[in-house]
């Protein structure tokens, strides 16, 4: 019989199982990837891919004799995230298309009214623009009343007539703000500028519903001389604060305050 040499190593039988978790953890990893990319919906391919991490993390950690309890484990974890994302993830493309929808159709109102208009926004005594609340029109005072009165001019029938006219088809929520410069007033009728800018939006308001527009659509706000649209150091600046706000909101308003980015819509083509 031959010795065996002592330093000679033996190879251990159960070496092969090292190599077998090994492939085990890797073919669940494919499968739970494919499985992953085969779904649009990104929280739940979010919720995945942290199982397959943590797989690979535990893969390294623990011994090779856990290896396929933790791959069962982490499977089953997979799936239950999976399950919970598809009951709380809601629908993005559906709402996004509304809002498209919605946008497209603020932004055609847009136009119809600069066209409508467009006598008195080249004469600078209307200005028509879109922001993240909807299209706002805003009049100067002169055109709707007399200096330091809240009851109606004979030119405000016009302007007020046309825009109504665009009004009525919709039933968007309209919001008319009164403004006025820094200049203090103090009258009989009136103490401050909050109470001029208040009633003046509220004549405006009984105006639209003489002309047909629902009340229910209608609300009227008083900011006085918070809100200039440009400084008050010249005549000229004091009468561009000096105005009314029509403000036509989005059927579904996501924000409170009239912040962001805000565009002129352009007239359509003749």
């Amino acid at each position: 019989m031959i010795r065996r040499r002592l330093d000679e190593d033996e190879d251990s039988p159960d070496r092969w199982l090292v190599s077998y978790a090994d492939f085990i953890t890797l073919l669940f990893a494919f499968f739970v990837v494919m499985y992953s990319i085969s779904s649009v919906n990104q929280k739940k391919y979010r919720q995945l891919s942290s199982s397959i991490n943590t797989a690979f993390i535990n893969e390294k950690q623990t011994a090779p004799s856990n290896a396929m309890q933790s791959g069962k484990h982490q499977a089953s974890a997979a799936n239950t995230a999976s399950t919970k994302g598809e009951q709380t993830a809601q629908p993005p493309d559906s709402d996004l298309e509304a809002l498209q929808r919605e946008r497209a159709a603020m932004t055609a109102l847009g136009a119809n009214l600069s066209n409508q208009l467009a006598p008195l926004i080249n004469d600078g005594k209307v200005r028509v623009a879109q922001n993240n609340r909807g299209i706002r029109i805003d009049i100067n005072d002169n055109l709707l009343f007399s200096p330091g009165s809240a009851e109606m001019a004979k030119s405000a029938d016009a302007v007020l007539g046309d825009i109504a006219k665009l009004l009525l088809p919709n039933s968007r929520a309209i919001q008319v703000e009164g403004h006025t410069d820094n200049l203090p007033i103090h009258s009989s009728a009136f103490y401050s500028n909050w109470e001029l800018s208040a009633v003046r939006a509220s004549s405006v308001v009984r105006k639209f519903i003489d002309l047909g527009v629902g009340d229910f659509r209608l609300s009227a706000l008083g900011f006085g001389s918070t809100h200039p649209m440009t400084d008050n150091d010249t005549a000229e600046s004091r009468a561009k604060n000096r105005r009314v706000s029509v403000m036509i909101l989005y059927e579904s308003l996501n924000t409170k305050n009239d912040v962001g980015t805000e565009t002129t819509p352009k007239q359509a083509n003749q």
